[in-house]
């Protein structure tokens, strides 16, 4: 499987790791514990089989349209098959058609079977991981967020990447020439 991300400017990076650290600091779930260097702050849009050639072409236009100014709102929760503590990020009108964008450039040549569904557009929630668990509730404290950093008020998208579940490459997808 393809991951479809963005990656944050370096103060917004920087923000999201001290949230990690605090997180496993204080012994909660947190992406800081995985170790691996492709682990970096990110916002997911999308995830196909492949990155077929179609779908690259396409890709390349949207980076094209990078760095993109993002607003963060603040802490969100989700309790899907995993409990998932995140920063949201405002669904304004440039970030719905970049995302609207990488979806119809995924599934342009892709099985729609093997979409998921979490992020067709009208479904997606923009938000960068902060800490995650198969532990149902474990971010349901309400004192949780105090714990955290306040998050960035504003937030660059600078880079769009790819990383293979498979193998574990990250591939950065540049812009068209």
């Amino acid at each position: 499987m393809r991951t479809v991300e963005l990656l944050l400017d370096e103060a917004a990076d920087q923000a999201v790791r001290e949230a990690w650290r605090r997180l496993a600091d204080a012994g909660l779930p947190s992406q800081a514990r995985h170790r691996s260097p492709t682990n970096s702050p990110h916002l997911t849009l999308a995830t196909c089989p492949e990155l077929t050639t179609q779908i690259r072409w396409n890709l390349a236009e949207v980076a094209a349209a990078l760095p993109l100014p993002v607003r963060c709102t603040g802490v969100v929760r989700f309790e899907r098959p995993t409990s998932v503590l995140a920063w949201a990020l405002d669904l304004d009108r440039a970030l719905t058609d970049l995302h609207r964008r990488v979806w119809q450039a995924v599934a342009s040549d892709s099985p729609p079977q093997t979409l998921n569904p979490l992020h067709e557009p009208g479904r997606w929630s923009p938000h960068i991981t902060l800490g995650r668990t198969r532990r149902a509730g474990a971010f349901a404290d309400r004192r949780v967020p105090d714990l955290l950093p306040t998050p960035p008020l504003s937030v660059q998208l600078t880079t769009l990447r790819s990383y293979d579940t498979e193998t574990g490459a990250l591939e950065v997808l540049e812009p068209r020439s």
